[in-house]
């Protein structure tokens, strides 16, 4: 009863099972795996965009690089373009600014004319046209002429007209001559300054200068003086 006892073994219920058989965790784990493959695959194919091959990735790629640079060149022509239009901005500005500094100067200056054109003696002759001031040159064979007209009854309609300059003197034969000069056109308001030069025949010799406003060509006298030429 006391003698050396044996060691007794256990066997479970799982240990029955025959050798060399896998057990039945580890084939569930690989049949999981397999169906989540599978799985993948399926999803991959039916419902996901479609893989690219390695040529159409490099196509993709150089597309891609090509926008880039398309889209940094119109970045940069924009910076470019709105830099020009500040610019073309700042000018337009600028010549703003200077043409109302110039129609104040221009205001001011007729002004100073209106005042000039006022304080110069009456024309003796009177007439709906005055003729107020005058000078009378000559630079080579030509007449350079410098006329003041006024009108006292000015409407806000510029009045038609031709200034006719008929000039005396001696002529290169000797003899006294008249010559008359070519029309100018006028359209007279209060004042006007009328200034030209005009040709006379080779080798004569000014004295005076009849000027005369008519309403039109050879029509009715509207003003006349008679002044020398110096």
């Amino acid at each position: 009863m006391f003698g050396q006892s044996k060691p007794v073994v256990l066997e479970s219920y799982g240990s029955r099972r025959k050798r060399g058989r896998p057990p039945r965790w580890l084939v569930l784990l690989l049949s999981g795996m397999a169906l989540g493959a599978v799985a993948v695959v399926v999803v991959q194919e039916r419902y996901l965009p479609k893989r690219l091959s390695a040529a159409a990735s490099t196509e993709l790629r150089s597309a891609y690089e090509k926008a880039e640079a398309e889209r940094e060149r119109l970045q940069r022509e924009l910076a470019e373009t709105s830099q020009r239009l500040a610019s073309a901005q700042a000018d337009q500005k600028r010549l703003t600014d200077e043409l109302a500094a110039n129609r104040t100067t221009t205001e001011s200056l007729r002004d100073d004319l209106s005042s000039i054109v006022g304080s110069l003696p009456p024309d003796p002759r009177g007439g709906s046209v005055e003729v107020r001031a005058g000078r009378f040159t000559t630079k080579g064979n030509a007449l350079v002429y410098d006329v003041v007209l006024t009108r006292e009854r000015a409407g806000t309609k510029p009045l038609a007209g031709v200034l006719q300059l008929t000039v005396s003197g001696q002529s290169a034969r000797g003899p006294e001559t008249s010559v008359a000069l070519k029309p100018v056109t006028l359209a007279l308001g209060s004042h006007e300054v009328v200034r030209g030069t005009q040709a006379l025949p080779d080798g004569f010799k000014p004295r005076e200068t009849t000027v005369q406003v008519l309403d039109r060509v050879a029509g009715k006298p509207l003003g006349m003086r008679v002044m020398l030429v110096k």
